[in-house]
């Protein structure tokens, strides 16, 4: 779960819909607000790491989280929380969204085209993705200091 939500971006309601062809074909379409399509994708090594995980639990098809029925959001979200108090994370910093900002953080690290990324997480608005682009008051303070060298 934590691997699908930084490495593509998805909403934690998207995320429930991906299924085994979704990795096979290395994307998800999906019609969001608007009815407006739009395309998740799955990186080549999320793919691959997917597929052996998949091939190790015998299943080669239907939705990926969850045996029967998709996992809920509200499950998801628990799941994220008990993940972070086994690994000594603090819980009340972990939601499913903050993985779209990792995701939008990493990406605009490797590729600054914030069009493209506002594409990628479905935003109508160009000012809807900059939220995701905020830097913390260290990531300012390092940022300023690395740029006034004189």
């Amino acid at each position: 779960v934590v691997r699908f939500l930084a490495c593509t971006g998805a909403r934690v309601s998207e995320l429930r819909k991906f299924e085994y062809a979704h990795v096979m074909a290395g994307y998800m379409d999906i019609v969001s607000k608007g009815q407006k399509l739009r395309r998740v994708y799955v990186p080549a090594s999320l793919k691959s790491e997917a597929l052996e995980w998949r091939a190790r639990e015998g299943k080669v098809d239907g939705i990926l989280f969850g045996d029967r029925a998709a996992l809920t959001s509200r499950g998801i979200a628990l799941g994220l929380k008990r993940a972070a108090e086994r690994y000594s994370v603090d819980p009340d910093v972990v939601y499913p969204h903050s993985f779209r900002h990792l995701f939008a953080k990493n990406f605009i690290a490797k590729n600054p085209d914030i069009a493209f990324l506002a594409d990628l997480m479905g935003h109508e608005s160009i000012e809807t993705t900059r939220i995701y682009l905020r830097r913390t008051a260290a990531e300012q303070r390092s940022a300023v200091d690395e740029a006034i060298d004189w």
